[in-house]
């Protein structure tokens, strides 16, 4: 029993060393704990962290847009923006022209932050100039969900 305890408590010292600071080291700690050296890299910050521009895929045929962005609005990382884009692609995209669809790609590429999207769209905060388009006002419109149609998941893809 005694032996356990003494065990217990040699594997727990080796388990919570990492939170405890001494700076002596002892033969009784095993070579994995040993210290390597108290060395931090850090590099200083630019002022400036550019952002990768999206590519321009001016060639690109109309219906493979329309395509990859079906697939882009159903895939942004935080729910909020999925049930949102998808619900609104599924219902307006096929509709676009040409020039409706570029806005709408640049819309929901050319925004480095989708929460911003997610809150011009809510009008949490004021959408930019740029940004505040035609096919913003028609994702507003959808957001305000006046039809009462209830979003808890993606629409199908057909």
């Amino acid at each position: 029993m005694f032996r356990q305890l003494k065990l217990t408590l040699n594997i727990s010292r080796w388990i919570f060393a990492p939170w405890q600071r001494h700076a002596a080291t002892s033969s009784q700690e095993p070579p994995f704990m040993a210290p390597i050296g108290d060395v931090i890299v850090d590099y200083e910050d630019p002022d400036y962290l550019p952002l990768p521009e999206y590519p321009a895929r001016p060639n690109e045929p109309l219906e493979t847009r329309k395509q990859r962005l079906i697939y882009q609005s159903r895939k942004r990382g935080m729910l909020e923006n999925d049930l949102l884009l998808s619900t609104f692609a599924a219902k307006h995209l096929k509709d676009f022209n040409a020039e409706q669809t570029a806005i709408y790609d640049q819309l929901i590429n050319g925004v480095s932050n989708d929460w911003d999207i997610y809150y011009w769209a809510t009008e949490v905060k004021p959408t930019p100039d740029e940004y505040n388009t035609e096919i913003m006002q028609l994702l507003k419109e959808h957001v305000k969900n006046a039809e009462r149609v209830t979003r808890l998941r993606q629409p199908d893809l057909t």
